[in-house]
């Protein structure tokens, strides 16, 4: 046996070693990966019903926010009906208070008048008895 045949019996060793490495480790990464799957599988599985349940807390969340605007536009409404009805009052009340006012005032005027005129006439007539 020569060297060149010693040689050509340890690279074929190595080939085969090569070969029977390589088939372990391509084994190893198929399990790998079926662990994978199988973690991915299960996930999903689990993810499912949180994604209900968020879908679910995001309908509630929507209801919940439709019900306080209608709520704040109902009080929206109330605050503008009671503010309306405020302005007609003091509305009211401004026109009764020029509406009497006036009259009042020339009511005053003449019974200061009046008033005036009758201590000048009483001032004259005790001053015509001493």
């Amino acid at each position: 046996m020569n060297l060149l045949d010693i040689l050509l019996i340890i690279l074929i060793i190595s080939a085969s070693a090569l070969c029977i490495a390589l088939i372990y480790y391509i084994w190893k990464i198929s399990l790998s990966i079926k662990a994978i799957q199988e973690n991915v599988s299960k996930l999903s599985t689990d993810l499912e019903p949180l994604i209900e349940s968020t879908s679910q807390l995001a309908n509630n969340l929507s209801n919940m926010s439709e019900n306080a605007r209608g709520q704040f536009d109902t009080s929206k409404s109330i605050v503008l009906s009671i503010k309306n009805r405020v302005d007609k009052i003091l509305e009211f009340e401004e026109y009764v208070r020029k509406g009497i006012e006036g009259p009042v005032r020339t009511f005053i005027r003449e019974i200061t008048a009046i008033n005036n005129g009758i201590n000048t006439f009483l001032e004259k007539f005790r001053n015509k008895t001493n």
